[in-house]
């Protein structure tokens, strides 16, 4: 089995696992606050000079370290076709981890609860 073979059937497999649970785990009851049109969380009609919160700057957090990544995982179907494709794997591979265990400790953390 060549490398793009298997880099077809790896992603396959795993985008097939992340919907998987993401039907299975998500909660789907939708409430006033989540159908609203306002994202950021402040009431609309009070006032316009109240301080930020700064969950929503911790927001932005994650966005802001993922597209760095992006970048550096772009070039990976151009990059199995070097002479050694797995050392190209585990990089790619070793870049998603790190990704995940920092979504993880976030997690772990109490970072992405909005409620107190």
């Amino acid at each position: 089995m060549n490398m793009i073979t298997f880099m077809l059937i790896l992603s396959l497999t795993l985008s097939t696992i992340l919907i998987t649970l993401n039907l299975w785990l998500a909660q789907a009851n939708p409430d006033s606050e989540k159908l609203s049109p306002y994202e950021c969380g402040f009431d609309p009609l009070g006032s316009a000079r109240l301080p930020f919160s700064i969950r929503f700057f911790l927001s932005s957090h994650p966005i802001s370290t993922i597209r760095p990544e992006i970048a550096l995982l772009l070039p990976l179907p151009w990059a199995i076709q070097l002479q050694s494709p797995t050392t190209t794997l585990t990089w790619a591979s070793t870049i998603i981890s790190l990704l995940t265990l920092g979504l993880i400790y976030e997690w772990l953390q109490g970072g992405l609860e909005w409620a107190e």
